[in-house]
This record gives C-alpha cells, structure tokens and sequence, in this order.
C-alpha cells in the first residue's frame, strides 16, 4: 500500500512541503477579471453554478491587489505564523486580458516578500498566443501552474451548465501548456445535474490520463444567486447525499495515477449563500469520512488507476 505523510491519497499541502521544506499557503486573489462566459464574447450569464463572485468568494474583498493579499494573509496568519505563499489569481477568468495588463497584475504579486509562485485559474478558451508566452515566461522564473475548469467531459452536461467550449478545446489547450513545460491542475465538479456516479467516474478516467500533474474534485454546491436555483426549486436538480459522495470521492481516488497531486476533494461554500448540501459546511468531518472508507476499502490512490492509450495519445506533444 503507497501512503503519502500517512494520507492514501497525494494532498496538495505535502506536495507543497516536500516541494519548498516549509508550510506554503495559496492566498486566493479577485483582480478584478470577468469572464467570456459573462460578458457575450462567448455566452452570457456564467456557468449555471458560479456565484456572482465568479467562484472568487474566499478571496480578499480590497481593491488594491497588494492590499488584498495582507488581508488574506492576515486572516492565514492567525492559525499558522509561517511559511511562504502563492498568490492564487481565482476568481473569474484570470488569463482574460491583454499580455500587458496580466503581466502587470501577476507581477505585482510576484514581487511580493516570500512569495514563490502563481497558481492562475481560467478557461481553455482563454489562452491565446500572446498570454500563452507570457506564461512561460513566468514559468521559467518562479513556480507556476494553470487551472482549467473542465467539470465534465460529456457534451450534453457542457451544454446544460452554459460551459461555453467543447472538449476538444481543453485538449488543445493543455497541449499548449504541456509544450511549454507548465504545470495544469485540471477542475472536476460531482454531482452535476443528470449525471450518474458511471459518468462522473469517466470524467475522472479522463483527466487522469492527460499527464497533467493535479486535479480538483469539487462538490457541487448550490449557491443563492446562480442559475442553478430554478432548477432546484423546479425539481430538475438533485444534490447529493453525503454517503454517495464520499463513496464516489473514494472511487475517483482510486482511479487517479499516483504521481498527480490531489488539489481538493470537497469544498465548503460560503455559509451565507450556500443552499446545499448542507452537510458540505462540516468540511473536516467530510475528509475525515473519506479517509475512513479509504481505509475500510484497503485502498488508496492509483490502485485502479489504468492506462488509456487512446487519451493519452490526444495529449502527446
């Protein structure tokens, strides 16, 4: 059995330990981005699940980036006293501006004292040629990775949750990211509207074969002020239970290789706009519950992990 600091899965936090020899700490960022999932460039109205902070909600509310940055390390400094940091640009789509003004806002936090490097969230859609140089010239300064918020590999969920792409463009993507030698840690959502455990497990099947090196899995979370709250309150919408999720978290772990870092595995919403589930707020006692089905299984990360040639050839670069 492979245990990783006694956990059956590889966490994000002892990676980053290894990786640094101290305790590194993501300060999430709101720079001020929309999205062209918002504005019309590319749909309107968002994914049906963001919130109207564009996912961004733990991120600093200062408009200034720099005081944004005390605040959220402030608030991180009051459980733990040191360590390093990486900036975490988070909310909206934060590769969706001109080269200049995004090398202004990455650099302004880069330059930052015990800051070690970017962790940059955004669409595949929005990596052109210009911002994709950009990148790798950052990347070949300070350490870097890029994430992609996929959620789904089936086409029907895509087009119900207003994703905006298809998945051949996520492919192309990450190949121009893999060309240039940066990190992708790629997004994955459970419980999405009509999807059964068998479709979210291909999901995972998926981007555990593109020879990216991270992946989230996040629960969906109902939220006040998102499009998905029609549909819940029509009946079209069913969240999951507890026990079904911690089950198919298990059956993801499984089926990830060993060598891909786990970024997350639940997620707890904002308490004042969370609709459900719920249960999610109790977010040490969901990882807790994970761990210990890891252990009753005698299971852990990569043990039914297997190779799929034919993906793995799409990201061959």
């Amino acid at each position: 059995m492979q245990t990783w600091d006694g956990k059956r899965y590889r966490q994000l936090n002892g990676y980053l330990r290894e990786k640094f020899g101290e305790k590194v700490f993501k300060i999430s960022l709101d720079a001020g981005f929309t999205c062209p999932n918002r504005d019309g460039s590319r749909a309107s109205g968002g994914c049906v699940f963001c919130s109207p902070r564009g996912s961004g909600d733990f991120a600093g509310t200062a408009a200034d980036l720099v005081e944004q940055f005390d605040e959220v390390r402030g608030m991180m400094n009051k459980k733990w006293k040191n360590g390093k940091y990486i900036g975490y640009f988070q909310a909206y789509t934060n590769t969706y501006a001109t080269a200049a003004v995004l090398r202004e806002k990455y650099e302004t936090i880069l330059n930052l004292p015990d800051v070690v490097g970017l962790a940059i969230a955004t669409r595949p859609d929005c990596l052109p040629e210009p911002v994709l140089e950009l990148l790798s010239e950052i990347n070949e300064k300070t350490y870097l990775w890029v994430e992609l918020g996929l959620q789904t590999i089936h086409e029907r969920t895509a087009e119900g949750i207003n994703r905006g792409y298809d998945l051949d463009t996520y492919v192309e993507a990450v190949r121009a990211l893999k060309k240039r030698k940066i990190e992708v840690v790629t997004h994955a959502i459970l419980g999405l509207p009509g999807e059964s455990r068998e479709d979210m497990l291909e999901t995972v099947r998926f981007i555990a074969n593109t020879g990216t090196q991270g992946i989230k899995l996040h629960l969906l979370h109902l939220l006040k002020g998102t499009r998905l709250v029609k549909a819940y309150e029509n009946g079209e919408l069913k969240l999951m239970e507890l026990e079904d999720y911690v089950e198919t978290v298990a059956d993801c772990i499984e089926r990830i290789p060993a060598d891909m870092v786990i970024h997350r595995i639940t997620g707890d919403g904002p308490r004042d706009t969370l609709i459900g589930p719920r249960w999610s707020l109790k977010k040490f006692e969901v990882m807790n519950a994970i761990d210990h089905l890891l252990m009753d299984r005698s299971t852990w990360q990569g043990k039914r992990y297997q190779p799929d040639d034919e993906i793995i050839r799409l990201f061959q670069v």
